[in-house]
């Protein structure tokens, strides 16, 4: 048995005896707090749901595929790979979006191809800037993200560019 299987029950141990050692109402903070959590799920619900179907109008109606067909030239001269363009466009928005058209690059592409190898280290250093930015401002209740969505969708392009770029520098 690993050290790893022991530290979410020792976590949960520690937790216990702090709270009774502290003469703490355990479950009744842990329904308090499963309470609120209830509320602010409640809060965020119609932002979801709303990002949600505005992802699945664009992938349905295939103004994704229409995107990529117009930046696809643009794109190929500075050496991002075409089959990887729909990934950059939807990761913004939708983590299972993305995902699923990752493994449309990896089922067309394998994964030891360059846009499969590309597509992998973009999901993995890039953000679902949108669905982050809707989920923690919502739950804190602001309502201006002033420079925090140009600044996280530079962090996004950036991303987008280093990977395209570390791949041809080291695994190709």
């Amino acid at each position: 048995m690993n050290l790893s299987d022991w530290i979410i029950p020792a976590v949960t141990a520690i937790i216990i005896l702090w709270g009774l050692k502290s003469k703490t109402d355990i479950f009744g903070e842990f329904a308090a707090g499963a309470a609120d959590n209830l509320k602010t799920c409640a809060e965020l619900l119609p932002v979801l749901i709303a990002l949600i179907t505005a992802v699945g109008m664009l992938r349905a109606s295939g103004a994704i595929e229409l995107l990529t067909s117009l930046l696809e030239d643009a794109f190929a001269r500075t050496g991002f790979p075409a089959q990887c363009l729909p990934l950059a466009l939807i990761r913004p928005f939708s983590g299972s979006g993305a995902l699923a058209v990752f493994e449309d690059i990896i089922a067309q592409w394998g994964p030891d191809s360059r846009p499969g190898k590309i597509a992998s280290v973009m999901l993995g250093s890039t953000e679902t800037t949108f669905y982050t930015i809707a989920v923690y401002f919502g739950a804190v209740r602001i309502k201006r993200t002033r420079h925090t969505l140009p600044a996280a969708l530079i962090g996004d392009l950036t991303g987008f560019i280093i990977s395209v770029l570390t791949v041809n520098l080291m695994l190709t």
